[in-house]
């Protein structure tokens, strides 16, 4: 549903996807891709040599873990002059999806501005912050939403799958439910319960029919569970 909301923090080191190390990799070569990934991050651009040296590998390998990487869009090549003089040399540096594996505090970080805005403001300046980011996706979304209610469900989750929430649609005993087992905005959810309180809103205005909320993850239940209809 949403802007790709808050990945949880973790460790410092990247997280691969499965699908970057093919079967039967042996894992020090899994190992050697996330030290090269950090060392890029460390350093912002890396020769293929370099990164050879400092992984201890040859420089055949060090150019294969990065053709690799570069397969699974997580690093970029790029030519330039280093100190902005002398012969051009390519290097690699994280393409957006390659910082992306590296864990970031985007939750706490919000809930923390959320707190301040509505310690200076009031309760009223959080309500409003929810209002505008409810009709932005409203907007975003209402175009999807046609056809009879089985398909605009099933689009909305499918969205709201895309956004982290790992979202389906189910029928059950005649009845129609949205049912999300992740969030991914979980502390601020837990902080402002006005997020899903707005989330509620926004289904309802999607989908055009009632929608009850059952339970919720940030209330200590296992999935958010939402009735449709």
């Amino acid at each position: 549903m949403v802007p790709a909301l808050f990945p949880p923090a973790d460790s410092g080191a990247p997280a691969l996807p499965a699908s970057e190390t093919p079967a039967g990799q042996p894992p020090t070569a899994q190992g050697s891709k996330t030290r090269m990934l950090e060392l890029i991050k460390r350093h912002g651009t890396r020769t293929a040599q370099a990164l050879a040296e400092e992984l201890g590998v040859s420089a055949p390998a060090a150019r294969k873990h990065l053709l690799d990487l570069q397969e699974a869009g997580l690093v970029e090549a790029r030519t330039e002059r280093p100190g902005g003089r002398g012969r051009p040399q390519h290097v690699f540096a994280l393409s957006e999806q390659g910082e992306s594996t590296f864990p970031k505090s985007y939750a706490a970080l919000c809930s923390d501005v959320l707190g301040h805005v509505q310690r200076l403001f009031g309760e009223g300046a959080i309500l409003q912050v929810m209002d505008a980011r409810r009709a932005d996706l409203h907007a975003r979304l209402l175009p999807m939403m046609t056809g009879d209610l089985e398909t605009r469900l099933r689009r909305l989750a499918l969205e709201l799958k895309a956004s982290g929430y790992a979202s389906e649609a189910v029928q059950e005993n005649g009845a129609w439910y949205l049912v999300e087992r992740n969030c991914p905005a979980l502390k601020v959810a837990r902080d402002f319960s006005q997020l899903c309180d707005s989330e509620l809103m926004l289904y309802r205005e999607l989908l055009g029919v009632p929608v009850t909320r059952e339970s919720r993850i940030a209330c200590g239940a296992t999935e958010c569970r939402y009735r449709v209809g």
